[in-house]
């Protein structure tokens, strides 16, 4: 079934010039970016896209490491798109991601592991409406 997710290729990854090779693997997984902006989250922005983990100890840390340099939002499409980037995207934790997944490839710390992507389609509803309107989605 088609569907959307959301994804962010963080700082980490955009600050070491990665955007095109990430592209290039969520291209090559049979995925579609239908859109894709670069932005500098506000702490507002960061603060509400994750306020679930506003009371857990990591909170203020991913809030200021996610503001601190510009991100590339994108919406992705394709077959259970969500289950499928999150598949290529790999484990949070780089040393136990798979060969050939984006944060095996260039993760640098479970902190700093490159990207996310919505956990289900209703959060991926959610993400998406938070940083894109339905004309700025070009399937």
């Amino acid at each position: 079934m088609t569907e959307r997710t959301f994804s962010i290729i963080k700082p980490d990854a955009t600050r070491r010039n990665l955007t095109g090779a990430i592209n290039a693997v969520i291209e090559g997984a049979g995925l579609r970016i239908v859109a894709q902006r670069r932005v500098k989250l506000t702490t507002e922005q960061a603060q509400k896209f994750y306020e679930v983990h506003a009371e857990r100890p990591f909170y203020g840390e991913l809030v200021e490491q996610m503001t601190a340099e510009p991100v590339v939002v994108q919406v992705l499409e394709g077959d259970n798109a969500v289950a499928a980037y999150r598949e290529v995207m790999g484990a949070t934790n780089p040393k136990d991601a798979a060969d050939g997944t984006i944060r095996k490839s260039f993760a640098l710390s479970i902190g700093e592991n490159s990207v996310h992507g919505s956990d289900s389609q209703d959060n991926a509803k959610i993400e998406i409406a938070q940083f894109f309107t339905d004309d700025q989605i070009v399937g």
